[in-house]
């Protein structure tokens, strides 16, 4: 246990220190959060927390980018060949490397939650328990992809590439970047095959809707079993030389990885509930102005600039003599 406090202690110095581990932690998803909330919401309290699920799911994906540049930068460097000489595994490598990454990503969650509430105003903050179990769960699994990302990697071009292939897919097809609903049907069929579209749904209803953690299993869990995956085949695959290889055959293990989400899109094609979900939830940003515009209309100030956004039942009502 001293050795993984040890070593977590050491990566957070670390990465501290990666200009790109910073960008990716704490600059990218907060300059997202003021694009969802100032231009996306327009400073729209509801639509701001509406918003605010995927502003921290970028937040927890980012952390894949950074611990996979981050640690083929240190094998490149000669720096993970001075703590193999150390009595740790590569579990404890990679487990501190996890640690320190969920540290480090608290401090941006909470900032963003901060501003929400105090510069936005937004009503609420949703299910806090769901949302911190959510985000625990994101930025393991997220943080173990990046795992297994630099251990079938050789280079930092390779990585970059690699990251890039996986990086577009989730944000723009998950409901990140652009609503769920807001997506061709076809779209939202693929979506449900990604690990990331349940995380940004699980994030949106514990925060939008204030779903309990008890709604949110198929989120919890998926990504639960995926991060357990995708940890397991980063430890058999890791290597702490540069010049040590893997066999191009071991490459395909990290396929299976996404079995968990091929099964679990299936199932929600055909009988799931997430897109429902998306969907009400999407409907539901313009009930509030039409809830608050019923009791205006019952005013009876002539002069109102209300008046004329009557409900239709008084519309075509006859004046009284």
């Amino acid at each position: 246990m001293s050795y993984l406090a040890t070593l977590t202690r050491t990566r957070i110095q670390l990465a501290l220190r990666n200009k790109m581990f910073f960008f990716f932690s704490v600059v990218f998803p907060l300059g997202m959060f003021f694009l969802y909330a100032g231009i996306f919401a327009r400073g729209n309290p509801r639509a701001v927390l509406y918003f605010l699920g995927p502003a921290i799911a970028f937040n927890v994906m980012g952390s894949f980018w950074g611990l996979s540049a981050t640690l083929v930068m240190f094998r490149e460097q000669g720096i993970l060949r001075r703590f193999h000489v150390t009595p740790v595994t590569a579990a404890d490598m990679l487990a501190s490397s996890l640690l320190a990454n969920f540290v480090l990503t608290l401090p941006t969650i909470s900032v963003e939650l901060f501003l929400a509430r105090v510069i936005f105003h937004v009503p609420s903050l949703g299910d806090l328990l769901s949302l911190a179990v959510l985000v625990t769960v994101g930025t393991v699994s997220f943080g173990s992809l990046g795992l297994v990302v630099a251990s079938i990697t050789n280079t930092m071009q390779e990585t970059q590439v690699l990251n890039q292939l996986i990086w577009l897919p989730l944000i723009f097809m998950s409901g990140a970047t652009l609503p769920i609903p807001y997506l061709p049907k076809a779209a939202q069929s693929v979506a449900l095959f990604l690990p990331a579209t349940y995380l940004v749904t699980g994030l949106q209803n514990a925060v939008y809707s204030a779903f309990p953690i008890w709604k949110l299993l198929v989120q919890v869990f998926s990504l639960t079993c995926w991060a357990v995956l995708t940890f397991f085949l980063s430890a058999q695959l890791f290597r702490w030389e540069p010049e040590s290889k893997i066999p191009r055959k071991a490459k395909l293990w990290v396929l299976a990885t996404a079995l968990p989400f091929f099964l679990l899109g299936i199932w929600e094609n055909s009988h799931g509930r997430i897109l429902m979900q998306a969907q009400a939830a999407y409907r539901s940003l313009d009930q509030p102005a039409k809830t608050e515009q019923a009791p205006k209309a019952e005013q009876p100030k002539g002069d109102s600039p209300s008046m004329g956004k009557l409900p239709k039942s008084n519309k075509n009502a006859q004046p009284q003599h």
